[in-house]
């Protein structure tokens, strides 16, 4: 049975390379007169399909690294959301790396770290360090599989989630996210996140849901710079629903809210968790187009002041600035805690969103007149720039 299948596959083959030849009426009849009939021809295109399928190739010079996820498994099921976050991170992560090295004067490329998981998954961490515009910039990827600890479960069910405690809940979680710390403080740090994640439930169901957001700290406020920033964010929102940006934004300045300093980290953005509405595919399609504005919303403030003058009056500011994202980012980032209670966590990897350097001053206060106090009053009373 197996050497007709060969043959009937070979003559077919043959039939269809000398039908590309034929005039289709030719051909028509060629087949009929032959008795090989449309159903052969049918089964040879069909066995090309596949065998086009078993041979395509990811063109993985467009990221950074190999995707963490074998590129056959990620190719024999385009549809799967899980395969389709990966593919979209790893764009997002190399769109933005890329970007930000033209911004350096000498050529400085980002260090790429692809890392596997023993408990399940991977990432790829990209970090540029000590460049001429930018002292510290981390972008990191992570696809990663487990079971989730506990904390993560007791944090998720603090905001609504139904999962039942004291039990294994297998998840699955995928994300972009970096941070960027320039080094002139006329230059904002950004910060984003796009994820998504799955948890299964018991009964075999799951749960999903996306997350993320982008948000903008400069040490000197530019209100050109921030209305800039805000209507990139908000055209994003607009194209999937004009409730997106107010209801985002306000989030975002809730979020960031540093509350023993009863200030922002900054002058917000967009903020958002939890999406698993209108549909998966829907939810999907606003987090890409959120993704893929931080490079536009972000580029044009770098080019604008990365030959900006300034000396160690701001220097100094910008220090103690730093000392308040570290602060952020230590005690109330709901990202930095669960990557830290993540068995096997990569603790390099969550912690890339720490400063090179940052400073801590008894009791500062800058002075009422200064463009330092400007900042101080923005991030005690969030501002609408759009």
């Amino acid at each position: 049975m197996n050497v007709l299948r060969h043959t009937i596959s070979l003559v077919s083959l043959g039939t269809f390379q000398l039908g590309r030849r034929m005039k289709s009426q030719h051909f028509r009849g060629f087949l009929l007169g032959t008795g090989l009939g449309l159903s052969t021809f049918a089964t040879v295109t069909y066995a090309q399909a596949e065998a086009a399928k078993v041979n395509r190739k990811l063109n993985t010079s467009k990221y950074m690294a190999e995707p963490i996820t074998d590129q056959s498994v990620l190719l024999s099921d385009e549809d799967n959301m899980r395969h389709r976050m990966e593919l979209m991170i790893m764009e997002i992560q190399a769109q933005f790396c890329r970007a930000l090295e033209t911004e350096e004067y000498s050529g400085q490329k980002f260090k790429v770290d692809r890392w596997m998981r023993q408990e399940g998954g991977g990432g790829v961490t990209c970090v540029l360090q000590d460049g001429d515009v930018f002292e510290k910039a981390g972008v990191n990827v992570s696809v990663v599989t487990g079971s989730l600890p506990p904390a993560a479960v007791q944090q998720m069910r603090a905001r609504g989630k139904e999962l039942t405690e004291n039990v294994k809940l297998p998840f699955f979680a995928s994300g972009v996210s970096a941070v960027i710390h320039p080094r002139n403080p006329h230059v904002p740090t950004i910060h984003f996140n796009y994820r998504y994640f799955e948890v299964e439930l018991p009964d075999g169901t799951k749960q999903w849901w996306f997350g993320g957001g982008t948000d903008l700290t400069p040490y000197y406020l530019d209100e050109s710079d921030a209305r800039h920033f805000h209507k990139t964010l908000k055209s994003a929102c607009d194209e999937h629903d004009t409730t997106y940006y107010p209801k985002f934004k306000k989030w975002c300045d809730d979020y960031f809210h540093i509350k023993h300093r009863n200030e922002s980290r900054g002058i917000g953005g967009i903020f958002f968790d939890d999406i698993d509405e209108p549909n998966q595919e829907a939810a999907f399609n606003f987090v890409t187009g959120c993704a893929r504005a931080v490079t536009p919303s972000y580029l044009p403030l770098v080019q604008k002041h990365k030959n900006d003058a300034y000396g160690n009056k701001e220097r100094q500011w910008q220090l103690l600035r730093r000392g308040r994202y570290v602060e952020f980012n230590l005690i109330y980032d709901r990202g930095t805690k669960f990557g830290l209670y993540t068995p096997g966590a990569r603790y390099e990897s969550i912690l890339m969103s720490l400063p090179l350097h940052a400073r801590w001053e008894y009791m500062h206060a800058p002075n009422e007149k200064s463009k330092e106090y400007d900042l101080v009053q923005v991030l005690q009373n969030p501002k609408e720039w759009v």
